[in-house]
């Protein structure tokens, strides 16, 4: 519901703050003094297209902010939660726009898209307006309206839940019925690439200890015959060898009496020497009787490498990568084998799911068809009364092929209309008067509010054309509608004025250079004068007061 709006610098109102209550307000005044900017300025704040002309002039913004109640509407806080966007029961929409063409939005305080203000409005209030394209107009509402009534709005969305469910198999089944042959190309290669791998047998250091041997073996002249120099130099030179001379320094130095303290540290560390020359000449002798030039285990190394080599070109990677290559490898073919369902697998449950859809969709038409023609019926009974005899408007099903799966059901669902006897009938936006089409929307929207979710109903000038008992029976309505919810219309009729709640005038106060729309809340002395003007004109008389005081007396009744 509809609390509060305030309008800041928009058309004719520099300041303005208007609060609603529950039950039908009027808003009445002269033509021009700004009976339908209320209006127009809350389109602005549900995301109506933003027009800089409509900025006051000499300023730079226009700011309009919308606040409701949204304790009674679980659609709109629940959308509001999934978004990220709910603030207790209150809502509030805050649309800013300037000169520059800027247009920024909010909702409680976030900025937000377009979209998102007008998805929520939406869901906040229904405007009925001859000047704008209605949401009666599109066939979404219709199934909507239809759904409602019938009571079957959580059954449609289990359709639309079961749509999505086949929808999405029906997809993954698809593609994996493209990529078959794909995938077994690749399915196979993989088998072959780590079948070839695996016969590699390719150990983490085999790699490194594989290139030291080749390296070994290659120079295996070189190296014997340097083995043996250093053994010469260590131990078997005549003229001179490490290890004697480590001796006869020794000798020297234990023949020495009282040593000083830093020869006997030298005696220690060529002790010690020698007994590391004495190790490294017995690795020389052990590695000079062990080593062997294998020309045979030489070739069996280089083919080995060779090997190895060819694989990781074969694979473009470094030949030290090839044991992670074969691991990455097998996880892929382990993936593509059981990793994901199988093609039955699929089908099975992609038949289960159609079952699914059919079974819900088949209730939900047998449902919509049922209540259609009586909800035909009873907005017809509203036309009539609404002086629209003649007028005939049904609620067409048309079903859709048994095999065409769609998220709404199995069935289109258009709201037609014959506005004259004979005439055939035609869509909404095909009735050529705007007050017949205000009509229209009042007749639906009184048959249709009783289960309406949307708290708040808007209509501007939905009068128009009609006067005397007609224009009583549609005041009627509308309090009826507003006994329920909240209603808020604008109105040229007294008859219509006189039955609501709450009535606001609208009027216009004019200066030298400015001018200035006021919406001014009336009491009951106050409505019956606004009442007198609009049956009498510019001139109130005695009678005309004596008419209004009568009239709503008449209304409150």
């Amino acid at each position: 519901m509809l609390l509060s709006i305030n309008i800041n610098n928009y058309t004719l109102v520099e300041s303005l703050e208007i609060e609603f209550s529950k039950g039908t307000t009027a808003i009445t005044g002269e033509t021009g003094a700004g009976k339908s900017l209320v209006l127009d300025a809350l389109g602005m704040a549900l995301g109506d297209r933003a027009d800089s002309d409509t900025i006051r002039h000499g300023k730079q913004r226009a700011e309009i902010t919308a606040t409701f109640d949204v304790s009674n509407t679980p659609e709109a806080k629940n959308w509001l939660h999934s978004n990220d966007l709910d603030a207790d029961d209150q809502c509030i929409l805050r649309r800013l726009y300037t000169t520059e063409g800027r247009s920024r939005g909010y909702i409680n305080g976030q900025s937000c898209t377009m979209q998102q203000l007008q998805t929520l409005g939406d869901m906040l209030t229904d405007i009925h307006s001859q000047h704008e394209h209605q949401s009666l107009l599109r066939r979404e509402t219709h199934r909507r309206l239809l759904d409602e009534y019938a009571n079957t709005v959580d059954l449609a969305n289990l359709v639309a839940e079961s749509f999505q469910l086949w929808n999405r198999a029906d997809k993954q089944l698809k593609n994996l019925l493209d990529q078959a042959d794909e995938l077994t190309a690749r399915r196979d290669l993989l088998t072959f690439q780590v079948q070839e791998l695996q016969q590699l047998g390719l150990d983490n250091n085999e790699l490194d200890n594989l290139e030291k041997e080749q390296q070994a073996l290659a120079n295996a002249d070189q190296i014997l015959q340097d083995s043996h120099s250093l053994l010469a130099v260590c131990d078997q030179a005549e003229s001179f060898n490490i290890r004697d001379g480590l001796n006869r320094a020794l000798t020297i130095l234990s023949g020495l009496k009282h040593k000083p303290e830093a020869l006997a540290n030298a005696e220690e560390l060529l002790q010690s020497s020698m007994i590391q020359v004495e190790e490294a000449i017995h690795e020389i002798d052990n590695h000079i009787d062990r080593f062997e030039a294998d020309p045979k285990r030489l070739q069996q190394v280089e083919e080995r490498l060779s090997a190895i080599f060819q694989l990781s070109r074969k694979h473009r990677v470094n030949a030290d990568q090839l044991v992670e290559t074969l691991e990455s490898l097998e996880a892929e073919l382990q993936e593509l084998k059981g990793g994901g369902e199988s093609i039955e697998t699929l089908q099975e449950n992609l038949e289960k799911l159609a079952a699914d859809y059919k079974a819900n969709s088949a209730k939900l038409s047998k449902k919509r068809v049922k209540s259609a023609a009586v909800m035909a019926d009873e907005i017809n009974q509203q036309l009539q009364l609404l002086s629209m005899q003649g007028a005939e408007l049904v609620v067409a099903t048309s079903p859709v092929g048994e095999s065409e799966f769609r998220g709404t059901g199995n069935e289109d669902i258009e709201f037609l209309i014959a506005t004259n006897p004979g005439q055939p009938h035609k869509p909404l936006q095909k009735i050529a008067s705007g007050g017949e089409l205000s009509r229209v929307s009042l007749a639906i929207q009184v048959v249709a509010a009783a289960h309406s979710e949307i708290p708040t109903l808007v209509f501007d000038e939905v009068d128009v054309g009609i006067g005397g008992s007609t224009a009583d029976v549609v005041g009627q309505l509308l309090k009826q509608l507003g006994d329920r919810g909240q209603v808020i219309s604008v109105t040229h009729q007294p008859q219509v004025a006189a039955h609501a709640h709450h009535h606001y005038r609208a009027s216009k106060v004019v200066e030298t250079n400015s001018a200035e729309s006021l919406m001014t809340p009336l009491d009951d002395q106050q409505r019956v004068e606004e009442l007198a003007r609009m049956l009498g004109g510019a001139k109130v008389t005695d009678q005309t007061l004596s008419h209004a005081s009568e009239l709503l007396k008449l209304a409150s009744a």
